[in-house]
């Protein structure tokens, strides 16, 4: 059974999300939030699964609502889906860099919704190699920062190959034929890589990869 937590301020979507999800045998609405606030305090009193959290709330938005979620050593299980009315916008890159494990748009298809749920509670990142290519694209394209990310160093040689890769939108599949490694191979050098670095999902290596200077954006 998978737990979900309900972040909107607006009555009507949250009841059009009640109704999918509680039709589902696997899913549990746990509470509602209306709400930054009160999605922080909701999530630490229930624990659950899966946070959907709108972006734009009342007092404390969605981003600094995942920042806090995501910070709360006791909500290590609980993973933020951000669902926005925007698409790829600011919103988007700002919620993965706060610890969200990845993003939806509210429009998407109901079958959408039920599998990015079912994704971001076993613990991957809802961020598809097609997704990750225009966040970089969008979203990082401009300088690289002046004082990169520490912990380059703790990487092997090989685990800063693959994380480069992962960086620049490629799947574990297409990592593992590039480099002529099983894609079994892959995923055990992104895991290590992600506990090395204290990332919480792959959503939050890419953002790394590109604070750390391991990759470098393309001008436009």
């Amino acid at each position: 059974m998978i737990r979900v937590l309900l972040a909107d301020d607006q009555a009507l979507m949250r009841a059009g999300f009640r109704a999918l999800l509680d039709a589902e045998d696997d899913l549990e609405v746990v509470g509602e939030a209306t709400d930054g606030t009160s999605a922080v305090q909701l999530s630490r009193r229930l624990r659950p699964d899966v946070v959907l959290m709108d972006v734009q709330m009342p007092g404390l938005d969605g981003i600094e609502a995942t920042r806090r979620i995501a910070a709360d050593p006791d909500l290590t299980a609980t993973h933020v889906l951000i669902l926005t009315n925007y698409g790829l916008d600011s919103y988007v890159f700002a919620a993965l860099r706060a610890g969200a494990s990845g993003f939806l748009l509210k429009d998407a298809d109901p079958a959408d919704l039920l599998q990015a749920i079912a994704v971001v509670a076993r613990g991957d990142a809802l961020l598809a190699p097609a997704v990750t290519r225009t966040l970089i694209s969008e979203f990082v394209s401009g300088p690289p920062p002046a004082e990169p990310a520490a912990g380059r160093d703790v990487l092997t040689t090989r685990e800063q190959e693959i994380v480069e890769l992962v960086g620049k939108g490629l799947s574990n599949d297409e990592i593992a034929l590039r480099m002529v490694i099983s894609p079994l191979t892959v995923k055990t050098h992104v895991n290590r890589a992600m506990m090395k670095l204290h990332c919480r999902d792959r959503a939050q290596l890419v953002v790394w990869a590109y604070e750390s200077g391991l990759v470098t954006p393309r001008r436009r």
